[in-house]
C-alpha cells in the first residue's frame, strides 16, 4: 500500500499486547549473538524489514538460523565468513553502524549498503573514530556515505570522547573495543540509550559504566550466549500513547513494554504535559519490562531540551501532542533529527504547517503553537515515524498520508492496531 487515509477517531479504551517487538533490542540480539560460540535463544524477535535484514546479514556471516514459532536460535560460526555479496541493511542506521564496529576487527572484506534513504545518512561519525584505531573503512564522499567497505584489521584501544550523544556510535565503538589490543574508554556529552551496555554485561562482557565514562575490557574468550525475550518497543507504543493523550476520555494499557529509563523519556514529557501515565514494572533481566497505562487529560505546552538522546525517535509523535496542547512548545538541542531517515525537523515542520499549525524552524529544533489540526495530504518522506505520527494526528481531523511502505521497516501491524481505534483505508 502506498497511501493511508485515517478518519477522525472517537473515545476508546483498549489494552494492546501486540505492540511491535523492540527494534533496537532485536538488532542487537542478532549482532551480539556472533560474540558467543554457543547458540543464542531470542524470543519475540521483531519480524520487520529492517530487523529481518540484520538477521539475514548475520546468516551471511556464517551463522545458522533456526526458527521454532516465536523462538529464533542463532548458532554462531566458528569464524566469521567473508560474504560474496553486499550486506543489505535496508533502512537501518542502527544495523549499518553497529556492523561497522563489529566487522572492523574481523578478518575479511565486507561491503554494507542500504536503501536510498540510508545511502544519504552520515557514516563518518562512526568511520572516523574507527579509522583512528586502525580500522580500514571507506565509502562515498570520503567515507561518509554508503556503500561502506570494511576490511578487518587489528585495532588499538582508545580513549574517545564523542562529540554527540548517540547510542549507535557508542555501540559501534564498544563492539570494536571488545576486540582491541588494550582496554578502551568511551565518553559522550550526555548518556544515550544503554541497551548495548546492559545486554553485553548480561553476556559477561566487562563494560564498566561509572556514569561519566565507559571502560571496555577486550574479551579474550567468547561471551556467554543470549537468552532473551524481546519486549514490546516503547517507541512504537508511544504512537498509541499520543493517540490516547489527544483523544478526550480515552485510556490505553500497553503490555510488556521495555521500561528502560533511557527509553521512556517521551512518556515522561507527555506526563509533564498533563497526560496520565503510570509505569508498572513486572520483571527485569537484561531490561526492566512491564505495562504502561495512559489516560487522556488536557495537554499544556512544554519545552524539551534535556535528555534529547533518550527521546530522539519519539519527537515526531510528540510533536503531534504539541500541536494539540495549549500554548507554544519548544524543542532544542535536537540537531540529530536532521540526519535520521529524513530530516525530521523539516519533515515535522512542513507537515504541521500543512495541517494549519504554526511552527518556527531553527537549526537544532523548532517551536509548535498548539491549535486546531486540519486534514491534509502528508508526505512521509519515506520515514516510518513521520508516516505513523501523522496517521495518529488523523484521529483529530482525518489525514491522508502518502508513501507508507516505510511503516513495514519497524511496525508491520501498526495499521491493524490503528484500525482497532478508528476507521482507515489504504491502497496503491
Amino acid at each position: 500500500m502506498s497511501y493511508l487515509k485515517v478518519k477522525p477517531g472517537k473515545l476508546f479504551e483498549v489494552e494492546i499486547d501486540s505492540i511491535a517487538s523492540d527494534k533496537s533490542i532485536s538488532h542487537r540480539s542478532a549482532i551480539f549473538s556472533l560474540l558467543s560460540n554457543k547458540p543464542s535463544k531470542v524470543i519475540n524477535y521483531l519480524e520487520a524489514e529492517d530487523t529481518l535484514n540484520t538477521l539475514s546479514i548475520v546468516e551471511q556471516l556464517g551463522a545458522t538460523i533456526t526458527r521454532k514459532g516465536s523462538v529464533i536460535i542463532i548458532t554462531p560460526p566458528k569464524k566469521i565468513q567473508e560474504p560474496a555479496n553486499v550486506l543489505d541493511c535496508g533502512n537501518s542506521g542502527t544495523a549499518i553502524r553497529l556492523f561497522m564496529g563489529f566487522l572492523s576487527s574481523r578478518e575479511g572484506f565486507f561491503v554494507l549498503h542500504g536503501d536510498k534513504y540510508l545511502a544519504s545518512r552520515p557514516m563518518r561519525r562512526v568511520a572516523d573514530p574507527l579509522r583512528k584505531i586502525g580500522a580500514h573503512i571507506d565509502g562515498r564522499v570520503k567515507g561518509n556515505l554508503a556503500p561502506i567497505s570494511v576490511r578487518g584489521a587489528k585495532l588499538e584501544g582508545f580513549d574517545y570522547k564523542s562529540p554527540i550523544a548517540s547510542a549507535q556510535v557508542k555501540s559501534a565503538m564498544i563492539l570494536a573495543a571488545l576486540h582491541a589490543d588494550t582496554p578502551s574508554v568511551y565518553s559522550e556529552p550526555h548518556l544515550s540509550r544503554d541497551h548495548s551496555e546492559r545486554m553485553l554485561r548480561g553476556m559477561g562482557a566487562e563494560v564498566i559504566d561509572d556514569g561519566k565514562k565507559i571502560k571496555i575490557i577486550p574479551n579474550i574468550a567468547p561471551l556467554e550466549p543470549l537468552e532473551i525475550t524481546v519486549p514490546a518497543d516503547p517507541s512504537s507504543g508511544f504512537f498509541f500513547a499520543v493517540a490516547t493523550a489527544i483523544t478526550p476520555g480515552a485510556k490505553i494499557v500497553l503490555k510488556n513494554i521495555s521500561l528502560n529509563p533511557t527509553r521512556v523519556e517521551a512518556y515522561e514529557v507527555l506526563k509533564k504535559m498533563g497526560a496520565e501515565i503510570e509505569f508498572i514494572e513486572k520483571e527485569s533481566q537484561y531490561e526492566p519490562i512491564g505495562d504502561i497505562i495512559v489516560g487522556h487529560r488536557e495537554l499544556k505546552a512544554v519545552s524539551v531540551e534535556k535528555n534529547i538522546a533518550w527521546l530522539i525517535d519519539e519527537l515526531p509523535a510528540l510533536s503531534i501532542a504539541f500541536a494539540c496542547a495549549k500554548g507554544k512548545s519548544t524543542v532544542k538541542n535536537a540537531h540529530e533529527l536532521r540526519v535520521k531517515e529524513s530530516d525530521r525537523i523539516a519533515s515535522v515542520v512542513n507537515n504541521l504547517e500543512k495541517c494549519g499549525i504554526k511552527t518556527t524552524e531553527f537549526e537544532d529544533g523548532y517551536t509548535v503553537d498548539g491549535g486546531e489540526l486540519q486534514s491534509a495530504v502528508i508526505d512521509s518522506f519515506g520515514d516510518h515515524r513521520i508516516a505513523m505520527s501523522f496517521a495518529i494526528a488523523g484521529l483529530k481531523c482525518g489525514m491522508h498520508i502518502e508513501d507508507i511502505e516505510c511503516i513495514q521497516t519497524s511496525f508491520p501491524n501498526f495499521v491493524t492496531l490503528l484500525e482497532g481505534i478508528t476507521e482507515v483505508s489504504y491502497g496503491d
